[in-house]
């Protein structure tokens, strides 16, 4: 597929984001932000009842269109994944899922933000979930 056709579909996922908005009751809340540009993004969360999958997925924020495309594919490709999967998401994958390799380092770190939230979040609430007393 031609450069174009991706430089469609992040512009459409910026202008039409998937999954955009607060979700009550969630389970995580992550946020972060780039201040070099200014990009920020917070993710919510509610898991499974068996506490492995993400069951829904949302997100909220603003900056450039790489970093809101960035977080609305990732929540779409999150929705139904395991908590497991979460830890092994690279960078290829969000270059493959944004279609594109050729982003300066600056442009990475727009593309990377969203994957640094839901890492984040997970991580503390698996974290959580193994230091609570088991009775």
């Amino acid at each position: 597929m031609s450069s174009d056709f991706y430089r469609e579909l992040i512009l459409d996922y910026y202008r039409n984001p998937r999954n955009f908005g607060k979700l009550d009751p969630h389970d995580i809340d992550a946020k972060d932000l780039n201040p070099l540009c200014g990009d920020e993004v917070e993710m919510q969360i509610r898991v499974s009842p068996d506490k492995d999958k993400i069951e829904e997925i949302r997100f909220i924020g603003k900056g450039c269109a790489i970093s809101q495309a960035s977080a609305s594919m990732l929540t779409e490709m999150a929705k139904g994944k395991p908590l497991e999967w979460v830890k092994g998401l690279s960078r290829d994958d969000i270059l493959k899922m944004l279609g594109t390799s050729d982003l300066g380092p600056a442009r990475i770190k727009c593309a990377m933000l969203s994957v640094k939230v839901l890492k984040t979040g997970v991580y503390t609430y698996l974290g959580a979930q193994y230091s609570e007393p088991t009775e």
